[in-house]
């Protein structure tokens, strides 16, 4: 295996623990996924805090997995580590015979490991070959995609990824240049970026290359496809009290974590009904409002934290929501008699609301200003 390659801090630590802590240390013995492994950090801070816990962990890097292996060595008697991407967990669930979770935890993005190894080329900083690949077992690499990739397809792939405003410039720069001979170096992919942005645009959000190899990881490694499909799964696998946290560290990351949650966060039920149909009410609640950001002194201690969004959720008990259900509704007619004619100027009035709602995904359906 050699020496352990990266600098890993896991991010946000102690959050993640606390949000895990009420899910995982209930009493008996709970199963925890961690669905990105990484050189687990994470993964063995939560078996340290809770030693009635057995961990699944998952990862598609070989080499994270080996590195995961001698971290976790003490704790092996309650360790499973799988080589799979996030949205296999059905399978690995199915397979180890867990028919259900109570806590799962998703660091989403590039890892330390694969940061830090100039030959893995994630890093715009460094030179190395175009791989890119999480998993260097198996898929296309960023150099197949750079060198065969139509311009249509290459400025989708940067403009929607990467978020990259000037995609088409740079797909039009790495087709004449790869007609001169194969883009293979991650330091001349950077060069070709760089010098396709025009320069007052250089000088401001880093350095100019970053969206394009974003863009590229995401696309080698089909990121964003398997997060669509892995955040339902893991929701579904969670027993009731069971949590989930997962971190971003990109808008299209936690954007796609904020949709998984509004679905399972609000009421699909008729809103007047003075009770929830059977099947029809939320079956998690949010653990904070919107997205949780790092503080000063995280991002002072760990730079790559400085991005990142914290989203979380718990799973309710069905046959303990109906009251809840009832007294909302209770409010919501309140408030909305208030806005009647002749009942008086309400124009500042807003639906209170339940803890843990997120305004940002309507979870409540209400309460925007009048």
């Amino acid at each position: 295996m050699g020496e352990l390659r990266g600098t890993h801090v896991p991010v946000l630590l102690e959050r993640c623990l606390e949000l895990l802590a009420p899910a995982l240390g209930r009493g008996g013995r709970t199963v925890h996924v961690d669905a990105t492994l990484g050189l687990a950090g994470h993964a063995e801070a939560v078996l340290e805090a809770n030693p009635e816990t057995v961990l699944i962990g998952l990862d598609r890097d070989t080499e994270a997995l080996a590195h995961a292996r001698v971290r976790l060595a003490r704790f092996a008697d309650r360790v499973h580590l799988e080589h799979a991407v996030y949205d296999e967990l059905p399978e690995v669930l199915d397979r180890l015979g867990y028919p259900g979770i109570d806590g799962i935890l998703f660091d989403l993005g590039v890892s330390s490991l694969q940061l830090d190894a100039p030959d893995r080329g994630f890093a715009y900083a460094q030179d190395a070959p175009l791989d890119m690949r999480m998993d260097q077992t198996r898929g296309v690499t960023a150099e197949e995609v750079v060198n065969t990739y139509a311009h249509p397809d290459l400025a989708r792939v940067l403009r929607v990824y990467g978020e990259e405003k000037f995609a088409g410039r740079i797909a039009s720069a790495i087709i004449r240049e790869r007609e001169r001979a194969r883009i293979t170096s991650s330091a001349r992919l950077a060069e070709l970026v760089r010098d396709s942005i025009p320069a007052p645009a250089r000088r401001t959000g880093g350095h100019p290359a970053k969206r394009t190899f974003q863009a590229l990881r995401i696309e080698v490694n089909k990121e964003l496809a398997a997060l669509e499909s892995a955040l339902p799964s893991a929701l579904d696998a969670l027993t009731v009290g069971g949590r989930m946290v997962v971190l971003s560290y990109h808008s299209l990351e936690d954007r796609l974590t904020k949709v998984a949650l509004a679905d399972r966060v609000r009421s699909k039920g008729p809103i007047d009904l003075p009770v929830e149909l059977p099947g029809s009410g939320p079956t998690f609640r949010l653990l904070s409002r919107g997205a949780e950001l790092p503080g000063e002194a995280e991002v002072a201690a760990n730079p790559r934290a400085a991005s990142v969004r914290l989203r979380a959720a718990e799973r309710l008990d069905p046959n303990a929501t109906q009251q809840g259900r009832t007294d909302r509704e209770r409010s919501r007619r309140r408030v909305k008699a208030m806005h009647q004619p002749g009942t008086g100027s309400a124009g500042s009035v807003r639906d209170p609301g339940t803890p843990g709602d997120d305004r940002g995904t309507d979870v409540e359906g209400e309460g925007h200003e009048h």
